[in-house]
């Protein structure tokens, strides 16, 4: 059974910068596309960075320059580097993994529980 856990998440000011972390177990971590999506309230999940199997990287125009997913396979944990981060940026924030890379949560079958990120002004 394939499990995803994340960490990191908390309340932080405007221009801050916070790290997040997900761990997986139960499945191959290395052959996976490993994303990070986010939803506000009252919002739909949104896409926010992937990182695929052979590390290649894909972002959000939105979060280009300020986010950094990178993986580490020998812990079998992917990362989100977040900085310069502003009030829109609040939300719930879930690890998900999948066979090939997308930028659409459907197509992820693997999903953590989420950590709660607040920038605060």
């Amino acid at each position: 059974q394939v499990q995803l856990v994340e960490s990191g998440g908390g309340l932080v000011q405007t221009g801050g910068s916070l790290r997040l972390s997900c761990v997986a177990s139960g499945h191959t971590f290395s052959n996976y596309a490993m994303a990070w999506f986010r939803q506000a309230p009252g919002k739909e999940r949104e896409f926010v960075a992937v990182i695929t199997s052979t590390s290649r990287t894909f972002y959000a125009d939105s979060m280009k320059g300020r986010f950094t997913i990178s993986r580490d396979n020998a812990k079998n944990t992917v990362y989100l580097q977040m900085s310069s981060l502003k009030s829109e940026d609040t939300a719930v924030y879930y690890c998900a993994g999948a066979p090939t890379w997308s930028k659409l949560p459907s197509l992820y079958g693997y999903w953590g529980q989420g950590t709660q990120v607040t920038v605060s002004s």
